[in-house]
């Protein structure tokens, strides 16, 4: 079970400053545990602890962010199941996609411990012309300094680990938002974190409502803001942020686009489907939201989707045989269960809710107009639509302001680069749905859905910056 309370950290050190923020068990609704508010002050204290840290982490040897992060690793696999716990309790998460998160967890810290000694520079010719005869260059990365991140409540161990375990490799001091309905698995992270030896005031974990955290995008001591959430909240923060680097991870309303090559295998490509629409009750930005599918196909697929779609089991999501659980919110659950009925589309099945859970929903002959197609649902639903054509299948799917991964079943390996060609997505997957994703892997999107990227190896690249050496050979040595 979860513990009465956990402290915020500041510069390293947990402060039970209060036990103002209750965290609820997301089924229930009851109050799992309490947590401790950062004020302006705290989360002031905790910039400028990050700010006197970066001389000590810049210096701070490969070899030992490596054993920082490693070390990390270690201990969330001793704490595996107090962590998925966690998870399965404040974000409503069923336990075996608990379990998936904290693995995904420790393979990000385990990618950042190996990347953390591997971050090189080049040594280019800048010999070009006769005037730059006798100059050699090089570069390498430095770290970019204090660093500012604020993680989303769908998976607040995992999307904090993608932010916080570059910045360690990467030598950059840093203060975390988690989400202020699912703070706790931060704080397990900053439980960790402090087991190590890390410089005073490399990290601060803070929880705080988000009308009361501003410092967190406008202070200049931070170089760096990385935001993983809604876009309207993301582009604002942008506006906000000044003349910081800023990385946006945002919304989607992923598309999956089935051809006619696939007739012998929709057993497989229905099973994808329903993980990739209703895996965490929807509530991911890469869900599967919209389902183009051959017209050759379409009617038998639609029947097999439906049927596997009702025999889906909800509930509470501590039962190992759940695969849907609630929402994070009974507002949320509200909202969506107000787009569905406002959709104008035939209902297959699904529709109906109960305080936060939201039935598993499958629509079709939906307009495109409509919010459920156009916006980000962020829920149990998927919107099938039939195509004859490719490239009209292709051109659906890209129109829209959002632009996060996407998914293509096909046997075919021209119209498999031609989507890739084609697509305005970050990612395309390719016999798989667009809500795959593995940790070391470029993960990020265009239009509306962001800028920059994530996976360990991208993300030190937006953590640190190029400084470059140029040296002047001698007179007379050539």
């Amino acid at each position: 079970m979860l513990k009465p309370r956990y402290p915020y950290f500041l510069a390293n050190a947990p402060v039970f400053a209060n036990e103002a923020l209750p965290v609820t068990d997301k089924y229930t609704g009851e109050v799992a545990t309490r947590v401790a508010l950062a004020d302006a002050k705290a989360i002031d204290a905790g910039i400028e602890a990050a700010h006197q840290a970066r001389g000590a982490m810049a210096a701070l040897p490969p070899y030992a962010r490596r054993d920082v992060l490693a070390h990390c690793a270690r201990r969330f696999m001793e704490r595996f199941d107090e962590l998925a716990l966690a998870l399965c309790v404040e974000a409503g998460k069923p336990i075996r996609d608990s379990r998936g998160e904290v693995t995904r967890l420790i393979d990000t810290f385990r990618e950042a411990s190996e990347e953390a000694t591997r971050i090189h520079g080049e040594v280019p010719s800048l010999e070009i012309s006769a005037r730059a005869k006798g100059y050699r260059g090089m570069w390498k990365r430095v770290p970019v300094g204090p660093c500012s991140f604020i993680s989303p409540f769908n998976f607040p161990l995992n999307l904090a680990a993608h932010k916080v375990a570059p910045a360690i490799a990467a030598g950059c001091p840093f203060v975390l938002k988690p989400a202020s309905r699912t703070p706790v698995g931060a704080l397990l992270l900053g439980e960790v974190l402090a087991e190590t030896a890390l410089p005073k005031g490399a990290f601060s974990i803070l929880p705080a409502h988000r009308e009361g955290a501003d410092l967190f995008t406008t202070d200049a001591r931070l170089k760096l803001l990385s935001f993983t959430g809604s876009p309207g909240v993301g582009w604002a923060l942008k506006a906000k942020a000044g003349d910081k680097k800023v990385v946006l991870e945002l919304g989607g309303n992923a598309a999956c686009v089935v051809d006619e090559t696939q007739g012998q295998r929709l057993d497989f490509v229905v099973e994808r489907l329903v993980a990739g629409g209703f895996y965490q009750s929807g509530q991911s930005c890469i869900s599967v939201q919209r389902i183009l599918v051959h017209d050759s196909l379409y009617d038998a697929l639609k029947a097999k989707l439906v049927a596997t779609v009702k025999a889906l089991k909800s509930g509470d999501p501590k039962d190992e045989a759940t695969f849907l659980g609630p929402m994070i919110d009974v507002s949320e659950a509200t909202r969506l269960e107000r787009w569905i009925a406002e959709s104008g589309g035939k209902v297959l099945c699904g529709g109906k809710r109960t305080g936060a859970m939201l039935e598993a929903t499958v629509l079709e002959d939906v307009p495109k107009t409509a919010k459920v197609v156009t916006d980000e649902a962020f829920g149990p639903v998927v919107v099938l639509s039939r195509f004859s054509d490719f490239e009209a299948a292709l051109a659906e799917v890209n129109d829209s302001r959002f632009g996060l991964q996407a998914g293509v079943f096909t046997d075919d390996l021209h119209r498999a680069l031609r989507a890739w060609d084609a697509l305005e997505v970050g990612g395309v997957v390719v016999g798989d749905v667009p809500s795959w994703r593995v940790d070391s892997m470029p993960y990020g999107g265009v239009k509306q859905s962001g800028l920059g990227r994530e996976g360990v190896r991208f993300a030190i690249e937006d953590m640190t910056e190029v400084r470059l050496l140029v040296v002047r050979d001698a007179p007379g040595v050539r």
